[in-house]
């Protein structure tokens, strides 16, 4: 070798001695949403994500996140808020966060991607779902989230379909049809994947439908299997899994020709998955029509207010338990299903916990469906005189049975549930329950006589006789006894351990973490934290609007963050008028997501400025029993949505204050012809007379006029 070159090799080596060596490449970073069984199944020790609807299979909506804790919780800031571009209406998601994107839905089956340390919007996309299905939604245009498989994400939307969305751009991958066309189906709940199976319910128990839950292939959306939870028609075969156990063990529960009016037992939203026994747990609604006497006469109506236990692969019917045989009172079973091992006398056992709309906690065998306990856990319960331990059935109390003596009973709980699909938390250090309580009662009157209506609830329940007097002591008393509070509940010991009052009833869900911290909002504007152990008031922030939601938490660069989405609304939202006003929140309805850390430098803005004019007397617009006749016709098809006694509960326009009021040919324009219904304001003049939408005017002008009256004294 030359010299000159021998001295450049030389010379090349030892720069190459001297230099830095090159650093590592980054991972790459997984692709979005790469979710799979063996993922979900450890989800409990993947604290950084939340994968499912409830984190877990087991739903217990426990966090194992520290880094907030009772110590330091009271530290917490607004990190970053994204104003949802949705209706002001109910929020209900629950977000997921798969690997550094956050996935959470809105109104009318939104779904958004962003980034869950900034907010920053990455995709979005609208499934376009007709204004006119929201006369299906029996409590507000909700949706509760989506689930994720495989790079895709699955949404269930209000018009009955089930949407696979490519989870890097929000495109969709297919789009079928679980619901018939034409149907009074909606779906609001969230989608569950299984063994590579997307499983999906629906809504509609006032509506005249049959309830049944599906089961489709994630990579193509064919349809596996289906789970129809009451009988058909009789002598004809569905076809499907449930054929065999509907004729050996519901059918002789149901008398008459009841399936001609559907027979409810929707499954609108619990689901839970056990992998090591392979059970698929489904919990259903109420029976459809809610009074007895119109639908059934008699019988337990299987599998309506049940808790099903079915085969994931084959939607197998494995067991059942049904918490209200008979039900009347829309006692559904449809709340929040959760899976936990419990020791119990000396014994581990593997349960299934549900606090349903009837009032009672029920601990099961999740193996069995036995009954392990029950107990009574709200304060006021008078349907019935306790759970016979032995048979797992309610005792009757006679007179809760207004089916067939059209007299008024004011049950409690009423309509809305001790405890209604806001999920609870379950903390396996302190073996608590933190479950959102409802108070309240309703008066039940049987109709004197039943006709179908296509666009109005199907109850057989009178809801104009039992609309709230305008008696200021009867109000009073109403008001007051409506309530709601968390509550910490022992589940082995079935006893309440302490509980949080709540100025409402309608508040939000709850999440439990392993910083001992309960989070939970509320229908004031705030989410609060709370001692797991002993339900000390820890922390406090306003939201400016009310929370129905449940939060969840998440890590992003190294820091834990509290998330929930705001927007208050829903069922008690929509209809209970005055009494759903009672305390709550008067900033506006934005819906938005929060985003809390211990490091926060966001804000708010301003919450919006509300105008209304005050009331002015307007003249009567009929005879006392014109008005008594739009007063019924009010309370059947517009109540519901625009609040008892023509007093909006906040969410949607109240009728009171609507310019329609004082102008005849507006009203009719809009309630009749419908020029309203790309927004959800159906056209009724298919079923009802321009005389009587005519005289619900005239209703609502007196009530008016009472309003003014009321408030000058």
């Amino acid at each position: 070798m030359r010299p000159a070159l021998l001295s450049l090799v030389v010379l090349a080596s030892l720069a190459a001695c001297g230099r830095e060596p090159a650093a590592p490449s980054a991972p790459p970073a997984p692709p979005p949403a790469a979710v799979d069984a063996a993922r979900l199944t450890a989800a409990a020790s993947d604290g950084a994500n939340w994968l499912s609807y409830g984190r877990t299979y087991d739903e217990q909506r426990f966090s194992p996140l520290k880094k907030i804790d009772a110590s330091n919780v009271g530290q917490l800031k607004l990190a970053w808020h994204y104003d949802l571009p949705v209706d002001a209406r109910a929020q209900e998601s629950t977000p997921l966060v798969i690997d550094g994107v956050m996935y959470v839905t809105g109104s009318w089956s939104k779904v958004f991607a962003l980034n869950p340390a900034t907010g920053a919007l990455l995709w979005s996309y609208d499934p376009q779902v007709p204004g006119p299905t929201d006369i299906n939604a029996c409590c507000d245009a909700v949706n509760r989230g989506v689930a994720a498989w495989g790079g895709k994400l699955f949404v269930g939307t209000l018009d009955g379909r089930l949407v696979a969305l490519d989870a890097a751009t929000g495109k969709p991958v297919w789009d079928v049809r679980t619901t018939p066309e034409g149907s009074r189906y909606t779906i609001t709940g969230a989608p569950r994947v299984v063994k590579g199976k997307v499983i999906i319910g629906n809504a509609g128990g006032e509506m005249v439908v049959r309830g049944y839950v599906s089961a489709y292939d994630a990579d193509t959306g064919k349809l596996i299997w289906r789970f129809y939870t009451v009988p058909g028609e009789p002598g004809k075969a569905d076809g499907a899994a449930s054929d065999q156990v509907l004729e050996s063990k519901a059918r002789a529960s149901w008398k008459g020709d009841f399936w001609k009016l559907g027979g409810g037992g929707t499954t609108w939203d619990a689901i839970a998955y056990d992998p090591k026994l392979d059970l698929l747990y489904v919990g259903t609604d109420n029976a459809g029509p809610w009074n007895r006497a119109v639908r059934s006469a008699s019988g337990d109506n299987l599998f309506t207010a049940s808790i099903l236990a079915l085969r994931p692969d084959t939607g197998e019917y494995v067991w059942h338990f049904q918490t209200t045989p008979g039900e009347s009172w829309d006692y559904s079973a449809t709340q929040h299903l959760m899976l936990a091992d419990l020791s119990i006398g000396g014994t581990v056992r593997q349960v299934i916990m549900q606090a349903p709309k009837n009032g009672y906690f029920y601990v099961l065998d999740r193996a069995t469906g036995a009954l392990i306990s029950a107990h009574q856990y709200v304060d006021t319960l008078n349907w019935s005189k306790g759970i016979d331990p032995r048979s797992g059935r309610p005792i009757d109390n006679p007179q809760a049975d207004y089916s067939n003596r059209h007299s008024l009973f004011i049950a409690a709980p009423g309509p809305s549930g001790g405890h209604n699909w806001q999920p609870m938390a379950f903390n396996p250090a302190t073996g608590l329950v933190y479950l959102p309580v409802i108070e309240t009662s309703f008066p039940y009157v049987g109709v004197k006589k039943f006709s179908e209506k296509h666009l109005a609830w199907n109850t057989g329940v009178d809801f104009n006789a039992g609309s709230l007097p305008q008696d200021p002591v009867i109000k009073a008393a109403a008001k007051a006894g409506l309530k709601g509070r968390l509550s910490a509940w022992d589940p082995v010991a079935q006893k309440e351990v302490w509980r949080a009052e709540a100025g409402h009833p309608w508040n939000g869900g709850v999440l439990a973490t392993a910083g001992n911290v309960v989070f939970e909002g509320n229908a004031m504007g705030e989410l609060k934290a709370f001692g797991a152990a002993d339900g000390k008031a820890l922390w406090s922030t306003s939201t400016d609007t009310g929370i129905v939601a449940p939060p969840m938490s998440y890590e992003a660069g190294g820091q834990q963050y509290i998330a929930v989405e705001v927007g208050w609304g829903g069922a008690f939202g929509l209809a209970a008028g005055e009494l759903a006003l009672a305390h709550q929140v008067n900033k506006g309805n934005v819906p938005r997501l929060l985003a809390f850390a211990l490091d926060g430098h966001d804000a708010l803005p301003a919450p919006p400025v509300l105008h209304r004019a005050a009331l002015e007397t307007h003249p009567e617009l009929g005879s006392a029993k014109v008005v008594s006749d739009g007063k019924a016709i009010y309370h059947q098809y517009c109540g519901t949505c625009h609040g008892d006694t023509a007093v909006s509960g906040g969410v949607l326009p109240d009728l009171r204050y609507s310019a329609a009021a004082s102008d005849g040919k507006l009203w009719q324009s809009i309630v009749h012809d419908g020029v309203l219904q790309t927004r959800g304001m159906i056209a009724f003049g298919a079923e009802l007379e321009p005389a009587q939408i005519d005289a619900v005017r005239a209703y609502v002008v007196h009530r008016i006029n009472e309003s003014v009256a009321e408030a000058k004294k």
